[in-house]
């Protein structure tokens, strides 16, 4: 083979391998650059004020409600630990009442970060009985909130009305995709108590995450 030949065929695979490891380098910056950033519960959390019956909005599919059909509320109770107790109930595709009791006990100094389970306190030692349940955003008038966990693996999107206006019900939507939350796999929960909804008129509270 000509000199030329080699030396031509010798910067051909340099060039080819420069190029290979100039993919491998794109591709890893773009995966930092599309990573999910961490969640972030919201911060100053009352749980006096967070208290109460919520009615589910939206969720996640889990296991937990793989039965729940319609009217589905979560309500929070303080406990004297400065936890809450968690009554999850729903009605199922033949109108049975379910309903789930837990303990949401703190994780650390921030009352939006809890830690749930719903297996007797007896057996609450057991590893893979507790899950994290943050609230990730409320707004400023306890009217509707957003709990999920630092996974994104669920999500429940909570009013203190069976209904909530599409205005505020969009903002959710779009904060959360912009804190790439899976919020096309949302599920809608039917209410069928008498709906109530904010007026249109009035503009939607401006949530806190």
């Amino acid at each position: 083979m000509p000199t030329g030949s080699i030396f031509t065929a010798g910067v051909s695979g340099i060039a080819a391998k420069l190029a290979g490891i100039a993919t491998a380098v794109a591709a890893i910056v773009m995966s930092v650059a599309t990573a999910s950033p961490p969640v972030h519960s919201v911060e100053h959390l009352d749980l006096m004020r967070f208290g109460g019956v919520w009615f589910e909005v939206a969720r996640l599919p889990n296991k937990m409600q793989s039965r729940c059909r319609h009217d589905a509320t979560a309500t929070y109770r303080l406990q004297v630990d400065g936890g809450l107790e968690v009554i999850h109930r729903c009605r199922d595709a033949d109108d049975r009442v379910a309903v789930s009791v837990g303990h949401a006990a703190l994780s650390g100094n921030d009352p939006a970060r809890l830690s749930l389970s719903y297996v007797p306190p007896w057996l609450s030692w057991w590893p893979g009985t507790h899950a994290d349940h943050w609230v990730v955003m409320i707004d400023e008038g306890y009217r509707h909130a957003v709990v999920s966990d630092p996974s994104r693996g669920s999500l429940w999107i909570l009013s203190r009305l069976p209904g909530i206006d599409a205005a505020t019900y969009d903002d959710i939507i779009a904060r959360l995709r912009a804190q790439r939350f899976p919020v096309e796999r949302l599920v809608l929960t039917p209410q069928h108590v008498q709906q109530q909804v904010v007026s249109p008129s009035v503009a939607p509270p401006r949530l806190t995450v």
